[in-house]
């Protein structure tokens, strides 16, 4: 049977969250990122006071930006100082993940009306095989959008095709609120004028070496000998980018995945001196764990290895794992073994620009009967 996949991809998520809250700001020049941005202040006659991204100060980045804003060219994961020599009078608002998560798995649920067969890429993305569905694609497309708007008050761009490739190019070419089906016989009409940059996988540094050989769009790459792609990336790379060019992707939907790590970090608007912030770090590191914990607990997982991470002021990076006897989840276990990851580094005198805690080696808790009714099972602080 001829498959059919979708990516549903929700609009400018983080920013149309917002604008649940914050109606009057429709159509404004909207960024959510940063920390420690103000939160918007209601004034005695009902107005809000929002903070300006002119006014930002810090090391911050974009977590999304309004259509409006793109068109200043602003856009995710810029940094927000140069975000705002872009678009200087931008309304600046606070990310708000409790919000971003309770209106991901509103709209998760909402489109098993019409599939089940869902893989989750993130928390404002998807795909779902349609395969055995009979109705028409336009049509199945209509409905998910319906269901995503009657749960969530939120708009999402839909593509369909043959492949997870395909589909995930064609929800980004009508957004917002678009859809676009492509079939298998539309790759040149419809998929080969387009740059090469609309293609997942394909980054920078790639587009920059294809731009060297004279390659712009997905139609050139298709054109030019697989040699010559070859000679610049390797035979197995080459060989991905000529199935590229022809919308050929054979990838499964994937309807459940083991997470195989889970992590926090956290990059300081300043550097931090390991002796002299020790009470600042020591506060951001209690933070993660405790954020790690319920991480793993939303997941039903434990971890029987504790890393850490540090960026220093200088970027280079230091990492250390702990691998224990027994998986832990409470916070209290993740501290400790981080701060013996800690003890094996040389960082007293140095000054930090990022921390992270990671766990892996994740252990489903249901597999965890045999630690807890084992009369070796003890708490991490008696093991050492």
């Amino acid at each position: 049977m001829k498959r059919r996949i979708a990516h549903l991809d929700m609009d400018a998520f983080y920013a149309s969250v917002a604008l649940l809250r914050y109606p009057e700001l429709k159509g404004a020049v909207l960024v959510v990122g940063g920390r420690h941005v103000a939160a918007p202040k209601q004034r005695p006659d009902g107005s809000w006071e929002y903070a300006r991204l002119g006014d930002y100060t810090g090391r911050g980045v974009v977590t999304t930006a309004s259509y409006e804003a793109r068109a200043f060219g602003v856009f995710s994961a810029m940094g927000l100082m140069k975000a705002a020599q872009l678009a200087p009078d931008a309304i600046l608002l606070p990310a708000d993940f409790n919000a971003y998560r309770y209106y991901s798995r509103l709209f998760k649920t909402a489109v098993t009306q019409i599939s089940s067969q869902i893989e989750n890429r993130g928390i404002d993305e998807i795909y779902l095989d349609l395969t055995q569905l009979t109705d028409s694609s336009l049509y199945l497309a209509k409905q998910l959008q319906q269901c995503v708007w009657e749960a969530t008050g939120l708009t999402c761009s839909i593509g369909i095709s043959p492949n997870k490739l395909l589909s995930k190019i064609a929800s980004d070419l009508n957004k917002p609120n678009g859809v676009c089906v492509v079939e298998a016989h539309e790759v040149e009409s419809v998929i080969w004028p387009l740059p090469v940059s609309k293609v997942n996988g394909i980054g920078p540094k790639t587009q920059e070496k294809l731009h060297d050989l004279g390659v712009h769009t997905v139609g050139q790459l298709a054109q030019i000998p697989a040699s010559a792609l070859q000679q610049a990336f390797g035979l197995n790379y080459a060989q991905w980018l000529k199935d590229v060019s022809q919308g050929i992707d054979h990838r499964p939907v994937v309807l459940s995945s083991e997470p195989k790590s889970m992590s926090r970090e956290r990059t300081f608007e300043r550097d931090l001196h390991v002796s002299h912030h020790r009470n600042e770090l020591t506060a951001v590191l209690e933070s993660m764990c405790a954020q790690l914990e319920q991480d793993l607990r939303q997941k039903s997982y434990r971890a029987q290895t504790i890393g850490i991470k540090l960026r220093f002021d200088d970027f280079s990076i230091v990492t250390r794992d702990l691998t224990l006897a027994c998986p832990v989840l409470m916070a209290a276990d993740i501290i400790h073994a981080a701060r013996l990851n800690l003890k094996r580094t040389q960082i007293r005198h140095r000054r930090l620009r990022l921390l992270g805690v990671r766990a892996t080696k994740l252990v489903a808790e249901a597999d965890c009967v045999g630690f807890d009714t084992s009369p070796q099972q003890l708490r991490l602080d008696e093991w050492f």
